[in-house]
């Protein structure tokens, strides 16, 4: 390595020698002080490098600030960089499978290859911090240390064809993203259930719920309010679909529905169709037909104080988070 190609600078602790040498705005320098996180000792070297002329090698992975890494070595440089004459050495992120949609991590990192005369580490330190994402998994340096100087026996880097590599991962940030994963059902088919209300003229509650029934793999029931709901209180029987599984927090579902008082007498059912899109999870109507239409002689929409409720459902689609 030329001298005259960097700015040098050097400073002294007790703890340390550290010699600052700046190029691209790579740091290196020498310290007493081990890696922290981990340390990949490889012996016969040179088989490694002979075996894997094109190759690289993983370590396995380590925790560091809550995440998984791993190293990743090129023995002769990084051919898809063109690099020639040098080790690459880089850190990547490990087991990211876990992680959510739109997952960035924020990290400074330090990579290390001991000196094993003087028991201390050369660390090659990228001065900017680096966000590591889906799309880039990988941060290093395509030009670590050139062959030269790490065979260069005065150096320490390679002893009996043994060396040690480390590295150091500070996490500085995390944005943990969020997104939804819609799946659209590409074959439909519909659902019905038949509610019979007994007794209509009897009941005292606000509103009456059916059974749970399935439909599009989702838990579903009827709503019925006997003396109306918001705007239809007083005047207009108030009906709505909704969503019957408790477990549906942070999914949203997409289905054509069709609700109906059904005409015992005949076929003229009072009919209404819309679109069920949760988050909400009720849909219907707060005037779907006025009393005095329901309790209209001849209309079959109440029969010896029965009234038959039917509920159609198709799910068109459902949207996941990630």
């Amino acid at each position: 390595m030329n001298p005259k190609s960097f700015n040098l600078a050097s400073s002294f602790c007790r703890c340390c020698l550290t010699l600052y040498i700046r190029e691209e705005a790579i740091a290196r320098s020498t310290s007493h002080v081990s890696p922290a996180h981990y340390v990949v000792k490889i012996k016969s070297f040179s088989l490694l490098a002979e075996k894997a002329v094109e190759v690289k090698y993983e370590s396995a992975a380590f925790e560091a600030g809550g995440y998984k890494w791993k190293l990743v070595l090129y023995p002769n440089g990084n051919e898809s960089k063109n690099v020639k004459d040098h080790i690459s050495l880089y850190l990547a992120m490990a087991d990211t499978n876990s992680l959510n949609f739109g997952w960035e991590v924020y990290a400074v990192f330090r990579l290390f290859l001991l000196d094993q005369n003087q028991d201390n580490y050369l660390v090659v330190q990228d001065a900017k911090e680096r966000r590591f994402n889906g799309l880039k998994l990988e941060w290093g340096f395509d030009q670590f240390i050139s062959h030269k100087a790490f065979n260069e026996a005065s150096n320490g880097y390679l002893v009996e064809d043994t060396c040690v590599f480390g590295a150091e991962v500070f996490v500085k940030e995390r944005n943990i993203g969020k997104g939804e994963c819609l799946s659209m059902e590409k074959f439909t088919y519909s659902s019905k259930y038949v509610w019979k209300v007994e007794n209509f003229s009897k009941l005292d509650t606000r509103y009456e719920e059916s059974q749970v029934f399935g439909a599009g793999n989702h838990k579903w029931k009827i709503v019925l309010y006997p003396r109306g709901n918001g705007c239809g209180d007083g005047d207009h029987l108030s009906l709505y679909l909704a969503l019957g599984d408790s477990t549906v927090d942070g999914i949203k579902v997409y289905a054509e529905y069709t609700l109906r008082i059904l005409d015992q007498l005949g076929a003229k059912h009072k009919s209404l169709q819309d679109w069920f899109q949760s988050p909400n999870l009720t849909w219907g109507w707060t005037r779907f037909i006025s009393f005095s239409e329901l309790n209209k002689p001849g209309t079959g929409f109440l029969v010896n104080d029965v009234c038959v409720v039917e509920a159609e459902v198709t799910v068109l689609g459902t949207s996941e988070p990630l």
